[in-house]
């Protein structure tokens, strides 16, 4: 068995602390993981210098094992941050997605947004369709991949980033809310065109399309196609802008209109 073999199996397994069995060197390797603050090591040191025992590992093998499993338990916990951070309303992943009930939705597009160089070039992702037909679940999906690339991810409604724009520029503090949002590699919006917005609401949003362009990806999901955006922002040359913004080396996927969720109801209707 490999060293990376080892550690793979070990970080599937989830931390189950060793009793300490008294020893005063692990005792002391307790306290210095602790004081250096390598978690890992200290939750698994025991367990795994006991498999490099049994499998007569060398000393190096041994401490490869050791430093490669404080990395892996880094970067799980890294992407476990960048998910929390992101705020999903619940937990959707792209492998969870059912492509043979949406034959409209191409798994190899798809797919290729799990990379994130679509969002470090800063393009946007324009996801189109009736309710019922996966946007969301796209849109959490591509989203948590994104995070667990390593990069910055924030999911919100349409409704609540315009509210709380408006709150901010209440308090006077609607600088920093868009430098806050200005910042995320991906902006994941979801219901764009649910709720028709006044004009001070498409200003407020236009100004987060404005600081984003070309610079940081944005991932929108709408049920509603390009040219009835302007009834949503009643403002033509607004609705252009941002239009413009949007779709301006966009990926656009279209989801079609029959309801996944519709279908799914059907079918338990008739077992």
């Amino acid at each position: 068995m490999t060293p990376s073999t080892t550690v793979r199996r070990t970080a599937e397994v989830p931390a189950t602390r060793m009793p300490l069995p008294g020893d005063p060197e692990d005792v002391a390797i307790d306290e210095l993981c602790r004081d250096l603050r390598l978690p890992a090591l200290r939750e698994r040191f025991i367990e795994v210098a006991t498999t490099a025992r049994g499998e007569q590992l060398t000393y190096k093998q041994f401490l490869l094992d050791l430093l490669q499993l404080e990395r892996n338990d880094r970067e799980l916990r890294r992407q476990q941050r960048l998910i929390r951070a992101a705020r999903f309303p619940r937990p959707k992943r792209l492998e969870d997605f059912r492509f043979e009930k949406n034959p409209h939705v191409s798994p190899e597009v798809v797919g290729e947004l799990k990379n994130p160089a679509w969002v470090q070039e800063g393009r946007p992702l324009v996801l189109i369709g009736d309710s019922g037909t996966g946007k969301s679940h796209l849109l959490i999906g591509v989203g948590t991949a994104i995070a667990e690339a390593g990069l910055t991810v924030r999911y919100t409604t349409t409704a609540a980033l315009v509210n709380e724009l408006a709150e901010a520029a209440t308090a006077k503090r609607l600088s920093s809310a868009i430098a806050r949002y200005s910042k995320v590699d991906l902006l994941c919006l979801d219901e764009f065109g649910y709720l028709d917005l006044d004009k001070k609401g498409s200003k407020l949003l236009f100004q987060i399309f404005t600081e984003r362009e070309e610079r940081k990806a944005t991932a929108v999901a709408t049920n509603s196609p390009f040219n009835e955006w302007e009834a949503i922002f009643n403002e033509p040359r607004l609705c252009a802008a941002i239009a413009d913004r949007i779709t301006f080396r966009c990926t656009l996927i279209q989801t079609g209109t029959e309801s996944y969720r519709f279908q799914a109801t059907e079918a338990e209707r008739s077992h």
